[in-house]
């Protein structure tokens, strides 16, 4: 007699649905990421400067998500990361927010959380970009006070509201007409920090810093000015700049001061290496081109602030060692070997 062919066979099950419909998941933390997170200073925030990266799986996403979908959902489970108490939103250097696209990004990060947001080039800019990005013609807006109020900082503290942490000018590399005037390039940024630490005055807490791309500016007019209006300088760890131990002479001439620090590039790719390092270290998931040098003193200054009693932001780009989230493990545990 012949078997039923079908007796055993279970009754179909729909399909599982995809992930991606089910919005981003975090992976959980383990042991040795919570321990390490215990042992931080409470005043200091660590993250990354984007959200998009699917080689993070394992490390912040529970498996594999387009990076279209980590750009729009993946914050929420960036932010559930013990080591993740800040973000540094880089895409509003090329283009403004409005108040609601920030107000979007603060509704999806837990009330601790803080933003470190980039001021739009049409601002810190001195020359207009073309379409691939090179300077063509001096930018009549540059250091424009009134721009920066109206297209950053307001909208920045309308939509981010308390979380708003760190307001950065990125000054980009300066032609040099403008480099051999400095005085007149510190009083155009003079009026841009007065004015916003005018619309700053009920938000005493929220820093305001200045990255500069030229180490000619790194000089006593540039502190001078940070001082007289109650900013700091960007530690801005690339190739177009000296090594942490040349720039921190500087940040001590501002002392007592927060530390802002954005690790964006491994100083061995030198200043146009942002391609090749890309290329060395896709898909970001691993430590391609480690750097305890800096790494290591890096720690120490957030050490020492932090222990007098300031604020340390600090994010990490891929391109600094191959895989933010690993640099900032790294960083952690040289932190917690400081530790007294």
């Amino acid at each position: 007699m012949q078997d039923d062919l079908f007796g055993d066979v279970p009754p179909l099950k729909p399909p599982a649905t995809p992930k991606k419909s089910l919005g981003v998941q975090a992976v959980p933390a383990n042991d040795r990421i919570l321990a390490l997170a215990n042992t931080l200073p409470s005043l200091l925030r660590m993250g990354v400067s984007t959200w998009s990266y699917p080689g993070w799986e394992g490390l912040i996403w529970d498996g594999p998500y387009d990076p279209s979908l980590l750009s729009r959902k993946g914050l929420t489970a960036l932010s559930q990361h013990p080591l993740m108490r800040t973000v540094c939103v880089d895409r509003t250097f090329w283009r403004p927010l409005s108040v609601e696209q920030y107000a979007q990004m603060a509704a999806q990060v837990p009330e601790d959380f803080r933003f470190m947001v980039k001021c739009p080039n049409a601002v810190t800019d001195a020359l207009v970009r073309s379409e691939e990005g090179k300077g063509q013609r001096h930018n009549p807006a540059f250091l424009d006070a009134q721009l920066a109020l109206d297209q950053f900082v307001l909208p920045c503290m309308q939509g981010l509201g308390e979380k708003l942490g760190v307001l950065v000018f990125q000054l980009s590399p300066l032609p040099w007409d403008l480099l051999r005037k400095p005085a007149e390039l510190m009083s155009r940024l003079s009026l841009v920090l007065a004015a916003t630490r005018h619309a700053l005055s009920e938000r005493p807490d929220v820093i305001v810093a200045v990255e500069v791309r030229d180490p000619l500016l790194l000089e006593d007019g540039f502190v001078k000015v940070l001082q007289a209006h109650g900013a700091t300088m960007c530690l801005g760890l690339h190739g177009k700049m000296p090594p942490i131990e040349q720039q921190l002479p500087t940040l001590r001439k501002l002392w007592p001061t927060p530390l802002v620090c954005r690790w964006n590039l491994n100083i061995s790719f030198g200043p146009f290496g942002y391609p090749e390092a890309q290329e060395k270290h896709r898909p970001f998931n691993e430590i391609r081109t480690a750097d305890p040098h800096t790494r290591l003193l890096l720690a120490r200054t957030i050490a020492g602030i932090t222990r007098a009693g300031h604020t340390a932001f600090v994010t990490i780009s891929n391109d600094a060692e191959g895989c933010a989230p690993q640099s900032i493990v790294l960083l952690a545990e040289q932190l917690q070997e400081l530790a007294p």
